[in-house]
């Protein structure tokens, strides 16, 4: 099984542990990575562009003028794409853009991301993450004591103080295990668990 360095959030190293090899150290295939962060951003559009058709635009229910004898085409309404005013013709309409993915690969998509986090030596653990009061110094003091810019840190449970304390730092962003997902993983650049949330996510994900 693979082995992680346990640090405290001094980045002082407190011990070593084992890490599931089926969560933490499987074959990454970034084709998974692809269909989930499309899945993701997908479910996250709003889909509410539109426009009014010939039957949504407002009046030219009335011939414009008779039949023949104008010396112009034949024309049955104003609302017509073709008239100024009238309606667009095959505009956009409200849509949803989200697609189905089988649980099975999200969650080897999933595990496909942590275990690029372990491999590119990109993964930090910490015994544990607290902090007296809300203070984003505080955290920003955390963040550099562990010698990251960049990182999403991922936390067991809800927990007010470092989420708040944290939510004001533009380069780090912090997540409970239940809410870990692939894209957030990919963006940035470190990842940080405490030993609770790794516990977590192998209870979750290991086969």
């Amino acid at each position: 099984m693979a082995t992680v360095t346990i640090y405290d959030q001094d980045k002082k190293q407190v011990g070593e542990r084992e890490l599931a090899d089926d969560v933490f150290n499987t074959e990454v295939k970034e084709y998974l990575l692809h269909d989930m962060v499309r899945y993701q951003l997908a479910a996250r559009r709003q889909g509410t562009a539109a426009v009014k058709n010939r039957s949504a635009v407002a009046g030219g229910s009335k011939k414009p003028y008779r039949q023949k004898g104008t010396g112009n085409a034949r024309q049955g309404t104003v609302r017509a794409p073709h008239f100024v005013g009238g309606g667009a013709a095959f505009g956009p309409s409200p849509r949803s853009y989200a697609f189905k993915l089988n649980r099975k690969v999200k969650k080897a998509a999933l595990c496909s991301a942590l275990s690029a986090r372990f491999q590119d030596d990109k993964l930090t653990v910490l015994n544990a993450l607290s902090l007296e009061k809300i203070s984003t110094k505080s955290f920003s003091q955390v963040v550099k004591q562990l010698e990251l810019d960049s990182a999403l840190v991922v936390i067991d449970q809800a927990d007010p103080v470092i989420e708040r304390s944290a939510r004001n730092l533009r380069n780090v962003k912090v997540l409970r295990a239940d809410g870990v997902n692939v894209y957030d993983i990919l963006k940035y650049p470190n990842l940080v668990l405490t030993e609770a949330a790794v516990n977590q996510l192998e209870g979750a994900l290991e086969k």
